[in-house]
């Protein structure tokens, strides 16, 4: 029996996941304006449900939208589960005690466990040497882009770590479980995907936050929150369902490694920050890795047997 042959990442579609990765990136900037006045589990509410409706109004139906809703709602709410609720709650709970610099890296995982897990259940996304190699790599060049400091605390607690990696592991499922809506376009997709984790991101908020209890917020936050929902979140699933079903999961999670230059570049960018020599050397070696696991450094590729 022939090998299934894996998807590959062509032009347009590394386009589209480096516009996705500067539209993540772009994420932490509207976040850093909300949270100091929305809690963060009603922010990631607001996030989820102002871009479902967002997605709602722009569908209106079309695309077969409610009828795909209908057929197929425990699919999309196990999706928004373990793509959006699960993961999201997770990482909140663990920055209350690690910083963003090594959730970063814990969350730059993710390409490893959607590996690993698409190996395990899908026939066309098998493990190879490159895509080890280059997810490594790509890790690495994290890495160096956080900087050492942010693994110097001795004090934090172990839960706090594991809960990250344990979200890294949800996206790892969701982007293989994802697959199995390629039939879909990628707005119904999304829309179905959001629609869910809102529903169970309402009660939780309700739970943790009292909502109903918080202000107003100023208008930046405001015009922060809407830019996080609109650009960042439905956007930006529509761009990461479309990369998954042009190149396969594994390819769609190499995003979470692109966030953190894309964040780094910004900030040098619009908010003045400066780009030390670790930057330029972690997104060397980021660029590297994409690079090898694109196939053109084909060291590690060898012909099959």
């Amino acid at each position: 029996m022939s090998a299934v042959t894996p998807p590959r990442l062509n032009a347009t579609t590394w386009s589209l996941l480096a516009l996705l990765g500067l539209i993540w990136g772009g994420s932490f900037f509207f976040g850093r304006v909300a949270v100091p006045y929305v809690p963060p589990v009603t922010l990631a509410f607001l996030r989820l449900s102002i871009a479902a409706v967002a997605l709602h109004v722009y569908l209106h139906g079309r695309m077969d939208l409610y009828r795909s809703l209908w057929q197929r709602w425990p699919a999309f709410l196990l999706l928004g589960l373990i793509n959006n609720a699960i993961p999201h709650t997770l990482i909140l709970f663990g920055q209350t005690e690690i910083g963003a610099g090594l959730a970063a890296i814990l969350n730059a995982t993710t390409p490893i466990w959607t590996m690993l897990i698409a190996n395990r259940l899908t026939s066309d996304e098998k493990l190879s040497p490159a895509k080890l190699a280059g997810t490594l790599l790509g890790l690495a060049g994290t890495a160096v882009l956080i900087g050492p400091s942010a693994l110097n605390a001795s004090d934090i607690p172990l839960w706090a770590v594991l809960l990250p990696i344990g979200a890294a592991i949800s996206y790892g499922f969701a982007a293989t479980y994802g697959k199995r809506f390629r039939d879909l376009p990628a707005p119904v997709t999304a829309t179905g995907q959001l629609t869910a984790s809102s529903l169970v991101m309402l009660p939780t908020a309700l739970l943790v936050d009292h909502s109903w209890q918080i202000p107003f917020p100023p208008l930046k936050a405001a015009a922060a929150i809407l830019a996080l929902a609109l650009i960042s979140t439905a956007f930006g699933y529509i761009l990461f369902f479309r990369i998954m079903a042009q190149a396969g999961a594994t390819n769609a999670s190499l995003v979470t490694l692109l966030v953190p230059p894309s964040a780094i570049l910004l900030g040098a960018l619009f908010l003045g920050e400066t780009l030390q020599l670790m930057d330029l050397v972690g997104m060397l070696l980021i660029g590297i890795a994409l690079l090898v696991l694109d196939g053109r450094l084909p060291v590690f590729h060898r012909s099959a047997a």
